[in-house]
């Protein structure tokens, strides 16, 4: 409350001033940008004292559109596929995956479960019996794994993948096989006896013990039973698949083992092994011809004498095939075993988790800790479990996170002084940015937009940090308001100062992260998409809600009520007088100036009744030199209050005392004007900064050089784990890829026979692929398919030439020869299907070794149905599957001559296994040849492309720089013109995308000394850098342009107003980056918490340092200049060379009055602008 003054506390020299002219104003050459600002600051005032108006109303509207969006977070979605989460969008790989899965469906055949083994010590050789020995404890012990699910016992035996399981007419033979067909195992225990303890199948025959793997001779089995059933066909088929005697007839690990059978080659030697001779080449499972486990699939870390000999391997891994989801449910659907459970494909997949993770902890657990050698197990559900787990949000890190900021902004703004104190302010800016957040995310729920780890990991942290930066700004500029600024209308100032900034730095992040979704990996794109709406709604709480916050603050602050504790009275609360303001006399100002700043020297008096301050303005005044201010008048100096630099001279009136009140001297702008900005503006620092920047400039580009591209699973996975020790071992020795070249529709197989082998062949050429072994044949459904053909034809040709087979019979023929008889009489013509007289002009193989193309769809029917271990083994997964045909040599009714030919092929496969991929360079080198085959296959009229996960998820990086420097052009470039748009200055945002542009060369270079990788999410980071940076380079150019004087002075002015605001945000952004770095994931401190680090700290430094050094050098002239045309009554001799303002006084003063330098802002307002609000004119003290 104002309180008038007596005569007797008046100066006894004291008259009140006489009125002068009004001031004169000089129109400037940039009155339309000056008009354009003023436009939109008069519609930001309007605005501004709008919500000051309704604050209330305003608050709880705020708050419950915001809380209402937030309940959006309930249906948000997590995506945890890794094929969802990083195949490229809209890309040639997402098209291929698209075709895969609309003919095969959305599953793989199977799913693979590994055991790595390694010795203990570095280097060690594991080919040696007692090495296997531990491989078969942890193998068998991860065998036999039994879960209880649903009331029923699940095994490996009902689990397992098993491949090509014969159908036969004998129903006794065929329980029995079902009962005894093998899982496929690629172990290198299956060189051995012992790899038969693996396979827990078992059937039992009268008189006999079980039949189980290790006592199992298929030879004489067959020979036993043959007097019993016709298994002439189930003979044969094993003698295709070249199955002997199956593991009885491999020698033992241990030949004392008292199960070794005796037809093992060294059961009587007591001899045991040659490990690596046995290893060298791989091994074959219970078929010598289709399951060869090739030697790269088994050892790793080999080394060779001069004859290519193996000699010793460092890691030896076996590899557990399971059904797929799918599969189990179809394969136990209408069981009696799961007929009331109520069996579901949901089911099945919980079955195979709960064995898959069963199977993992057995196996780690499987040797003792003494052991010399160490397993590592891995399963498909242990990568899940890992995506999941990083997918999750940490609740303690994010509330000791958001608990952390707030303890930050409340005791960074809470002061001494009453009526300046923020803290309460501090806390509800923060608590409000945390809604606008959750608001955000729940929108992006709303949308559709699924979150992933970076959406639960980082941005919640990313954007508190931002979002805290404008709130800084806001609370800081509110504060600093002119003291003449009518109360209605202290938020309209405060929002016709900051809003532009604040517009600008919003809209460039939100521009960022658009930018960003050109990177067209799907999380990366979902991450842009959020951060951009959340930054968004950050801006909308910021220029909507918290000036309502600030608002109530402020009837807080003129209600003289405590901070925080906003119920009780200040105790240090002073009356303050109105200082009577003084006439400019003819003095003009131009142009655009909103507020002059002029300091004066007044008289404070302390009552001795009341203690009350009072501040009296001098009865006259004067011009007079500056005295201590290192950068002249001329800059605006926000400082507080009177009372902040209140000051007791020596001589008082006895009985008056007056005590000084608590309060803060220091502050980053009091150090930005004194200390700073003085030293920074010197024309030697400016050298050095530049000297300094253009050096970090050069070794950051010689640093890009070293930014490799790449990502691996181990960057991803905690350090320290069992997964991650896997995964190393893995990438170390057994970088193999299972891959598949896919041929398409659209082109007739049977007449492109010779260009689907020349495919095959230049695909077979490439460096990456692993060549078959010189004894085998290519292991692809063609290669087989003709093989199998030229097999039944030459035993048609030989019971043809000994009379077994003629043109009317073929039943005393051999069932190959009859098969080959029933094809060889196809015509493929619908009218006249049969012709006898092709049997001796006609082969099923020509001379050039292609099928004939009226026969080849009829073979590939009959192939598929007899050589089921075959096509297994070829992986060829036709679309559309061939007809099943039961061939029976025995049918006399000719109906089993009519063979029924498979639809054209829309789909199939040829298997290739990748090797020596370490690097990104290798994969990309493997894709490019890939795709160089593909090509020259489509020439030739094949539609062809490669399928497997070095496809799905290294493809990106064949264009990832291309698309990086892409967004990040477009990005500077959009900076620019929305700089220059709300700057109206190009030349200014011409200067801070230079900034920015080396900003993100600088954090580029840095990544590459750093050993960061450039992967899909640095490449979000580096363009969200130039929507970041502009936070710490927009708020320092434009204080630049709006104050008047010369580069040097209106630099340092620049600095004044935004170093505190700047240093705050910076700190703010680092606290809540501060979180990430407790993450459990390494891959969260690298590539996130690291490189967002050294960008807040890039921007800090080009913002505080390298701006403000380039503005005053190539700083464009100012918007406003300020003109004074002064009196020669009034301007004093020792008026100052830098046209610095004083108003002086007489030099003597009563007894009872302090000398104290204060601030006094007079508001020349421009005109009204359409839509802007016009407060009525007052003359009540503010």
């Amino acid at each position: 409350m104002v309180r008038p003054l007596s005569l007797g506390e008046l100066p006894p020299s004291y008259t009140p001033p006489a009125r002068s002219s009004a001031p004169h104003i000089l129109v400037g050459s940039l009155q339309a940008p000056l008009w354009l600002r003023a436009y939109f600051q008069g519609l930001l005032f309007a605005l501004g004292c709008r919500i000051q108006r309704h604050c209330g109303k305003v608050l709880f509207l705020g708050l419950v559109a915001f809380g209402a969006l937030a309940l959006g977070l309930r249906v948000a979605v997590i995506e945890t596929d890794l094929e969802q989460l990083w195949v490229e969008v809209d890309s040639r790989v997402s098209q291929e995956l698209h075709y895969t899965k609309e003919k095969l469906g959305e599953e793989a055949a199977y799913t693979s479960q590994m055991l790595i083994q390694t010795a203990r010590q570095e280097g060690g050789n594991v080919l040696t019996p007692e090495a296997l020995g531990f491989h078969l404890q942890a193998a068998l012990t991860a065998s036999k794994v039994q879960v209880s699910l649903y009331g029923k016992s699940w095994d490996l035996n009902k689990i397992c993948y098993k491949s090509g399981v014969p159908l036969i007419e004998n129903g006794m033979i065929e329980r029995m096989i079902e009962k005894l067909f093998p899982c496929v195992i690629l172990t290198p225990l299956d060189c051995f006896w012992e790899g038969a303890k693996l396979q827990g199948g078992s059937a039992y025959l009268p008189g006999r013990p079980d039949i189980q793997w290790t006592n199992l001779d298929p030879q004489q089995l067959l020979e036993e039973l043959g007097p019993f059933a016709s298994l002439e066909g189930f003979r044969e088929l094993l003698d295709k698949a070249q199955v002997g005697q199956a593991y009885v007839g491999r020698p033992c690990l241990d030949p004392d083992d008292p199960h070794c059978p005796p037809s093992a080659p060294n059961r009587h030697s007591r001899q045991a092994p040659n490990v690596a001779q046995e290893l060298s080449g791989g091994c074959h499972g219970f078929s010598h011809k289709f399951m060869h486990w090739q030697e790269e699939l088994l050892l790793g870390g080999t080394a060779r004498d001069l004859q290519g000999q193996l000699l010793r391997a460092e890691a030896l891994q076996s590899t557990f095939l399971l059904m797929s989801p799918r599969q189990l449910y179809e394969h136990f659907r209408g069981d009696y075993q799961t007929h009331d459970i109520g069996w579901s494909e949901e089911q099945a997949s919980m079955v195979l988790q709960a064995w898959q993770r069963r199977f993992v902890q057995l196996a780690q657990e499987a040797l003792p800790a003494n052991a010399s050698q160490e397993i590592h197990a891995f399963s498909s559900t242990t990568l899940d479990d890992i995506l999941h787990a990083f997918s999750e949000v940490s609740a303690t890190r994010v509330a000791g996170g958001y608990l952390l900021m707030l303890a930050y902004a409340c005791v960074t703004m809470l002061r001494w002084d009453c009526a300046q104190s923020q803290g309460a302010v501090g806390l509800a800016g923060v608590l409000l940015v945390a809604l606008a957040v959750a608001s955000g995310l729940g929108l992006c729920a709303l949308l559709g937009i699924t979150f992933n780890a970076a959406t639960t990991q980082v941005l919640p942290f990313l954007a508190l940090g931002i979002g805290v930066d404008d709130i800084f700004l806001l609370a800081h500029a509110f504060t600093e308001a002119p003291p003449d600024t009518p109360l209605p209308e202290r938020m309209g100032e405060c929002l016709r100062r900051t809003g532009t900034s604040v517009a600008l730095t919003s809209i460039n992040n939100m521009v960022a992260f658009f930018m960003a979704v050109l990177v067209p990996i799907p999380a990366l794109r979902a991450f842009s998409l959020q951060a951009a709406i959340v930054v968004g709604c950050n801006f909308a709480a910021v220029v909507l809600v918290f000036p309502a916050i600030l608002s109530l603050d402020l009837r807080r602050r003129h209600r003289q009520r405590l901070d925080v504790l906003c119920c009780f009275s200040s105790p240090c609360s002073a009356q303050v007088i109105q200082m009577l303001p003084q006439e400019l006399g003819d003095r003009a100002v131009p142009v655009g100036i909103a507020h002059l700043t002029a300091t004066v020297q007044a008289f404070t008096h302390c009552e001795a009744s009341s203690q009350h301050v009072v501040t009296i303005l001098p009865p006259q005044a004067h011009l007079l030199s500056p005295t201590s201010d290192p950068l002249g008048s001329e800059l605006y100096s926000p400082g507080g209050s009177t009372r902040d630099l209140l000051g007791q001279e020596e001589g008082t009136r006895p009985k008056a005392t007056c005590r000084s009140l608590l309060c803060a001297h220091w502050t980053l702008a009091h150090f930005a004007r004194y200390q700073f900005a003085p030293l920074l503006l010197q024309t030697q620092a400016k050298a050095l900064v530049l000297l300094f920047f253009g050096a970090l400039l050069g070794l950051s580009l010689y640093g890009a050089t070293l930014v490799q591209d790449g990502l691996a699973l181990t960057d991803v996975v905690p350090r320290g784990t069992k997964e991650h020790a896997f995964l190393s071992a893995q990438l170390r020795y057994f970088s193999l890829y299972e891959v598949a070249l896919v041929t398409q529709g659209g082109f007739d197989y049977a007449h492109s026979q010779r260009a689907l082998f020349d495919l095959h062949q230049r695909f077979s050429s490439l460096k990456a692929v692993l060549p078959p072994p010189a004894t085998q044949a290519p292991r692809t459904w063609l290669h087989y398919y003709r093989s199998w053909l030229q097999g039944i034809q030459a035993a048609f040709d030989q019971d043809w030439a000994s009379g077994r087979i003629t043109r009317h019979s073929y039943r005393n023929g051999s069932e190959d020869g009859a098969l080959a008889y029933k094809l060889l009489i196809q015509t493929g013509n619908a009218q006249e299907p049969l012709d006898f007289n092709q049997l001796t002009t006609r082969k099923l193989v020509d001379k050039e070794g292609l099928i004939p193309p009226e026969l080849f769809y009829l073979g590939l029917t009959v192939w598929v149905s007899s050589d089921p271990l075959g096509l297994a083994a070829s992986q060829a997964n036709f679309y559309p599957p061939p007809p099943e045909w039961l061939h029976d040599k025995y049918d006399t009714t000719g109906e089993n001559l009519h063979i029924p030919a498979a639809q054209p092929l829309e789909f199939a496969q040829f298997p290739f296994l990748l090797h020596g991929l370490q690097k990104t360079a290798d994969f990309v080198e493997a894709i490019e040849g890939a795709r160089a085959a593909c090509t020259e296959a489509g020439q030739a009229g094949v539609h062809a492309y490669p399928s497997g996960s070095p496809f799905l998820f290294w493809e990106q990086y064949l264009g990832l720089r291309r698309c990086f420097l892409l967004a990040v052009c477009i990005l500077l470039v959009c900076t620019f013109l929305v700089s220059a748009l709300l700057l109206l200055s190009p030349w200014t945002a011409g200067l801070i995308v230079l900034v920015l542009a080396m900003m993100t060369v600088e954090l580029f270079g840095i990544m590459g000394f750093l050993g960061i990788k450039l992967s899909a999410i640095p490449v979000v980071i580096l363009v969200a850098s130039i929507g970041i940076g502009v936070e710490f380079t927009v708020h320092v150019a434009l204080g630049f342009l709006t104050s008047h004087g010369s580069r040097n002075l209106r630099a340092a002015s620049a600095l004044e107003q935004t170093f505190a605001p700047v240093t705050d945000g910076a700190v703010s952004t680092l606290l809540g980056l501060l979180m990430l770095a407790g993450s459990n994931f390494d891959f969260i401190i690298r590539y996130f918490f690291v490189v967002l680090t050294v960008l807040t700290l890039l921007g800090l430094l080009h913002g505080l340092l390298l701006l403000p050094v380039l503005l005053s050098i190539l700083g464009p002239p100012p918007q406003v200049v300020q003109i004074y045309k002064e009196s020669p009554q009034t301007l004093s001799s020792t008026a100052p060379q830098r046209g610095g303002l004083r108003w002086g006084m007489p030099p003597t003063l009563p007894q009872s009055f302090t000398r104290v330098t204060t601030s006094m802002t007079v508001a020349l307002h421009p005109p009204p602008l359409p839509g802007a609000y016009v407060h009525p004119a007052s003359d009540e003290a503010t």
